[in-house]
C-alpha cells in the first residue's frame, strides 16, 4: 500500500477536532504567557485537567485508521484483525504523547516526522508480526497524526504569543508540508495502479550496470542503493565562483533544471537514483522533496528512435515500453500532472540529432504551459546545446563537477566489493591512481573509473596508459578473455574471434554515428548483419544473421535491449570509439571534418585521431584547421577540437602540432566556462600555454585558472600560483576548492599558504589537509566538506581561530563539540537534518549567526542568547 495515499480524510478539515480533542482548551487570557508550553501540561487524558478516557483515546485512534481506510483500497487486502493492531498501535503513541519531555516550540522545531519517530519508541512492539500494509498504515497515519498535532500548536495563542518572530520561517515550513501532503494525495481510483507503477519503477531501475563485474560469477548489476555514489553539481554565476550541491539535490528548492556532463559522468545513474528514490517513498532527509512526486524517465534516444513525433503525456509510459502501460487508468497522467506531482526526467537531448533538439525544445515548452507545476530534469553533454538553452523556461543550469579524489577513493573501493575483488588490487590501483597523474587525469567519472578497476584486475595491476589504450585493452577483455577464462569455447557452442566481433560493432556504432543516433531498431541490426556477413565467410558459417546478433548480444558485453524491438551500446562512449576506429578504416576523413562542428561528433573525431596513423593524422588536423578558417561561425570550436586532439596524437608532424597550438594560442586566455573546458580537454599541453599569459583582466584570469584546476595534474599547480595573490574573490573561492584535486601538502605550501586571510571558506576534506591548515597556522573561514570529523577539527591548534564555520558533509553532526570553538560567530549548516539541538551552543558568547538551509528543524533555538540570529541560507551560496 502506497503511504501518500492516506491523507485526502485525514489532511482534510473534519479530522482536526479529533486531533484538538487530546489537548485541553485553552482559557482566557491564555495568550500573555512569555515561555513555551510543556506538552505533557496540554494533555487531556492525564493529569488534573483531565477530560479523556482511556477509551477515549482508542475511539480517536478507531476514527483516524477508519478515515485511512477509507480513503484507499487497503480493506480489500488487509483483515480486521491487523487493522485492530493498527489501531492498539496507534492509540499507544497517541498516549506517549503525555509523557514527552519537551515544548511546543521544541515540537515544532523537531518536525512531524521526528515526532512520530519519538512517539513510536513508546511502544516498538505493537507492530511485530504484522504485515507491511498494516504497518504502513499505522505509520502514515501516525505521521499525519503528528503533522495536524503541531499544527495545532502553532494555533494556540501562547506559541503565537510567544513564538510568533521567532518561529516565522518554521510556521512557513509546516504549512508548505501541509499544503504538500495534500497536493501530492493521489486520488484512491487511481492508488492501485500508482502503487504498481511505483513497484515497476523500483524493481526495473533500482540495479546498476557497474562495467566490468560481471566478468567472474559476480553479478553484472549492483543494488542501485549500494552502487550511487553522491557527486557534486556546480552552477555558474557571473560574479561569484561555482556553487556545489549534492547532484540528487538540484531539484530541492527548484523546478527545473538542465543538468550537463561528460559522456560517462553519471547521469543517467542520477536520473535512476531520482526515480527510484520517488517511487520507493523512503526518504531521507536530503530527498523529502520528492515524496508523492510520480517518476516518468524519458529517453531521448528511445522516444525519438522510430522517427516518431514526441509522445503526448498520456502515452509516456507506452513510449519507452512500459510493459503496465496498458492498465493505466484514463486520465492518471493528466491528473498527475495537473496537481503538479510529476517529476519528468528527461535524460539524453545530446542523444538525439542537432536538427531535432530545437522541436524537443518546444516539446518541453508546450508541456511546461499545459503543467506548469511540476519537477524536470533535462540531461545533455556539455557542448549539445547552448548555453541558457532552456532559461527562458525558468530553468537552472548545472554541470557534473568531476569526481574528486574522495569520490574516486569510494568508487575504487565500492566497485572491488561489488566485483568480489582481492584488496591486493585495490590497494594497488589506489596507490596508482595518486603516483600516476596520467591514470588520475582519467580516473574523473564512473564510466572510466569502472573501466580501470576491471582492467587493473583483469591485466593484473598492469594499465595501459592513455583513453584509446584503455578502449582497446576493454575490448580485449570483454570480446576474447572472458569467454576463454570462463571456459566458454566447448563443442556446439556458437564462437566468434575478438577482432571479427570488432568488425561487426563497429559497423553498428557508424551507422548509429551517420544516422545520429544512438539507440537503432532490432531489425535494422538484422538487416546491417545480413549485408556484413557475404563478406566475412569466416563469420557467416557460424550462423545466420538472427544467430550471430544473439551471440553479440550476450556475448560481448556491449550491446543491450534496453526495450522490446531495441538494441543500443552499454555506453556511448563504446559507440563513439567503434565508429571513430571504422571511420579512419574506411577513410572517411572528410566526412569526419565535414561533422566537426557537431556536437556529437566530437569524441567520435577525437579517437579517430587516436586510431588513425600518423600522415592521416597530419589530414584530419590540418582539415580541421582549413575548415575553421572558412567557417566563422565554428572557428573558435574547430580550433579548440583541434586542440583538444593533440592528447591523442601520440606520434605527429612537429609542424602541424606547433601550428594546432598556435591556432589555439589565439583563443588563449579562455574567456567563457565552455572555453576553459574544452581547452582543459586538450590535456596538459595547454598548460604551456597559460603559463605565459599576462596582463589579463580579473574575467580571464578567472577563466585560465578555472582551465588549469580542470587539467587537474600537480602540473597545473605552478599555474595557479601565479594568480594567488589577485583579490578577485571569485578567483579565491575556485582555487581553495581545488585544493582536493592535487597533492595536499605542495598546494597548501603553493597556494593556500599565500591566501590572505579573508571572507573565502577553505575547505577541510581530509585529515591531509586538515593536518596542512594546522601547519599553516590554520584560517577564520572552514568548510567542512568531507570525511574529517568535526571531533577531529574541534581537537585541533586551529580551532581558536575558526570565526567562521560551514559544515556541508554528512558528519553525523552534534552541536556539542562546536563549544570547542571559543571564537565562532557564523555558523552555517549547508545540509539538511531532521533534528539538530543547538542548545549545546548558549554559552557560546561570541556565537551570532547560524544561518542552515530549507528542511533543518532546530531544537533548543528559545535556549540561546538573544542576540544569535537564525538565517536562511541562501540557494546561491
Amino acid at each position: 500500500m502506497d503511504s501518500s495515499i492516506i491523507g485526502a480524510r485525514l489532511a482534510s478539515a473534519a479530522v482536526a477536532p479529533l486531533v484538538k480533542k487530546l489537548f485541553v482548551a485553552e482559557s482566557p487570557g491564555a495568550g500573555i504567557a512569555d515561555k513555551p508550553v510543556r506538552v505533557s501540561r496540554i494533555i487531556s487524558f492525564k493529569g488534573e485537567k483531565k477530560t479523556l478516557t482511556e477509551k477515549d483515546v482508542r475511539s480517536i485512534a478507531e476514527e483516524l485508521v477508519a478515515r485511512a481506510v477509507n480513503s484507499s483500497d487497503v480493506f480489500d487486502r488487509l483483515p480486521d484483525y491487523e487493522q485492530h493492531a493498527a489501531v492498539n498501535a496507534l492509540a499507544n503513541s497517541l498516549r506517549a504523547l503525555g509523557n514527552l519531555d519537551m515544548d511546543d516550540v521544541q515540537a515544532v522545531n523537531l518536525g512531524y516526522r521526528a515526532l512520530a519517530r519519538r512517539l513510536k519508541k513508546n511502544n516498538e512492539s505493537a507492530t511485530i508480526g504484522l504485515s507491511r500494509d498494516a504497518v504502513t498504515l499505522y505509520e502514515t497515519v501516525l505521521d499525519a497524526a503528528c503533522l495536524h498535532i503541531l499544527h495545532f500548536f502553532t494555533q494556540r495563542s501562547t506559541f503565537v504569543a510567544r513564538t510568533l518572530v521567532e518561529q516565522s520561517r518554521q510556521l512557513e515550513e509546516l504549512s508548505a508540508k501541509i499544503d504538500s501532503l495534500i497536493a501530492r494525495t493521489p486520488s484512491p481510483e487511481y492508488a492501485t495502479f500508482e502503487q504498481r507503477y511505483a513497484d515497476y519503477v523500483t524493481v526495473r531501475h533500482g540495479e546498476l550496470t557497474i562495467f566490468g563485474i560481471n566478468l567472474t560469477d559476480t553479478p553484472g548489476k549492483w543494488p542501485l542503493s549500494a552502487a550511487y555514489l553522491s557527486l557534486e553539481a556546480t552552477i555558474e554565476s557571473a560574479d561569484a565562483a561555482p556553487s556545489f550541491v549534492p547532484a540528487e539535490q538540484v531539484l530541492a528548492g527548484r523546478k527545473r533544471v538542465l543538468l550537463r556532463g561528460v559522456a560517462g559522468s553519471g547521469k543517467t545513474t542520477l536520473v535512476q537514483w531520482l526515480a527510484v528514490s520517488s517511487a520507493g517513498k523512503s526518504l531521507d532527509d536530503g530527498l523529502l522533496y520528492l515524496y508523492g512526486l510520480v517518476p516518468f524517465i524519458l529517453p531521448m534516444r528511445t522516444l525519438t528512435r522510430k522517427g516518431m513525433s514526441l509522445p503526448r503525456p498520456e502515452d509516456f509510459l507506452a513510449s519507452v515500453g512500459c510493459p503496465i502501460a496498458g492498465a493505466q487508468p484514463a486520465g492518471w497522467i493528466d491528473r498527475v500532472l495537473l496537481e503538479g506531482r510529476g517529476l519528468l526526467l528527461i535524460d539524453g537531448i545530446d542523444e538525439i540529432p542537432e536538427n531535432e533538439r530545437e522541436g524537443s525544445r518546444i516539446w518541453i515548452s508546450d508541456l511546461i504551459a499545459a503543467y506548469p507545476k511540476n519537477r524536470w530534469l533535462v540531461t545533455s553533454r556539455p557542448s549539445a546545446v547552448r548555453d541558457n538553452w532552456l532559461t527562458s523556461l525558468d530553468f537552472s543550469e548545472f554541470e557534473l563537477a568531476p569526481m574528486r579524489r574522495e569520490d574516486i577513493t569510494s568508487f575504487i573501493r565500492r566497485w572491488h566489493l561489488a566485483a568480489g575483488a582481492g584488496e591486493s588490487y585495490e590497494r594497488a590501483l589506489l596507490r596508482a591512481i595518486v603516483t600516476k597523474q596520467d591514470l588520475g587525469r582519467l580516473a574523473t567519472n564512473p564510466l572510466m573509473c569502472a573501466l580501470i578497476c576491471a582492467l587493473n584486475r583483469d591485466r593484473h595491476g598492469y594499465l595501459p596508459e592513455g583513453r584509446k589504450e584503455l578502449y582497446e585493452a576493454a575490448l580485449s577483455m570483454l570480446l576474447a578473455r572472458r569467454d576463454r577464462e570462463r571456459g566458454m569455447h566447448e563443442p556446439g557452442l556458437l564462437h566468434i574471434a575478438g577482432s571479427y566481433q570488432v568488425q561487426l560493432l563497429q559497423k553498428l556504432a557508424y551507422w548509429m554515428i551517420r544516422n545520429g543516433r544512438s539507440e537503432m531498431d532490432r531489425s535494422d541490426v538484422i538487416e546491417l548483419l545480413t549485408r556484413a556477413l557475404p563478406a566475412m565467410p569466416n563469420v557467416a558459417d557460424k550462423g545466420s544473421p538472427e544467430e550471430i546478433y544473439r551471440h553479440l548480444l550476450v556475448r560481448s558485453g556491449l550491446l543491450r535491449e534496453p526495450s522490446v524491438g531495441a538494441v543500443d551500446f552499454v555506453h556511448r562512449t563504446f559507440q563513439d570509439y567503434l565508429g571513430a576506429k571504422a571511420a579512419v578504416e574506411a577513410l572517411d576523413f572528410e566526412l569526419l571534418v565535414s561533422h566537426a562542428h557537431l556536437d556529437q561528433w566530437e569524441d567520435v573525431i577525437r579517437m579517430a585521431v587516436a586510431h588513425a596513423r600518423p600522415d592521416e593524422r597530419t589530414r584530419i588536423l590540418t582539415s580541421l584547421l582549413n575548415r575553421s578558417d572558412a567557417s566563422p561561425d565554428y572557428s573558435h570550436r574547430l580550433r579548440l577540437l583541434a586542440a583538444a586532439c593533440l592528447e591523442h596524437a601520440t606520434e605527429l608532424d612537429p609542424e602541424v602540432r606547433s601550428a594546432v597550438q598556435r591556432s589555439a594560442a589565439d583563443l588563449i586566455p579562455p574567456r567563457s566556462s565552455e572555453q576553459a573546458h574544452v581547452l582543459a580537454d586538450a590535456g596538459p599541453v595547454v598548460l604551456e600555454l597559460l603559463s605565459e599569459m599576462q596582463g589579463l583582466s580579473d574575467d580571464e584570469a578567472y577563466f585560465t585558472v578555472m582551465c588549469a584546476v580542470r587539467i587537474g595534474t600537480d602540473a597545473a599547480i605552478p599555474v595557479l600560483a601565479q594568480y594567488r595573490d589577485l583579490s578577485d574573490k571569485r578567483l579565491q573561492e575556485l582555487l581553495v576548492r581545488a585544493w582536493n584535486e592535487f597533492d595536499p601538502n605542495r598546494f597548501a605550501d603553493e597556494i593556500i599558504g599565500h591566501l590572505a586571510d579573508s571572507d573565502v571558506y577553505v575547505p577541510v576534506h581530509n585529515a591531509h589537509e586538515l593536518k596542512a591548515l594546522e601547519r599553516l597556522g590554520g584560517r577564520s573561514h572552514v568548510r567542512l566538506t568531507g570525511v574529517v570529523p568535526l571531533e577531529e577539527l574541534a581537537a585541533s591548534g586551529i580551532a581558536s581561530r575558526v570565526t567562521h564555520m560551514w559544515i556541508s558533509a554528512n558528519i553525523g553532526l552534534s552541536c556539542d563539540c562546536l563549544t570547542s570553538f571559543s571564537n565562532l560567530q557564523v555558523l552555517t549548516i549547508g545540509l539538511v537534518h531532521s533534528e539538530l539541538d543547538v542548545s549545546a551552543l548558549r554559552g557560546l558568547r561570541s556565537l551570532s549567526v547560524i544561518k542552515c538551509v530549507m528542511g533543518v528543524n532546530l531544537a533548543g533555538v528559545d535556549t540561546l542568547p538573544d542576540n544569535v540570529k537564525i538565517e536562511a541560507l541562501e540557494s546561491r551560496e
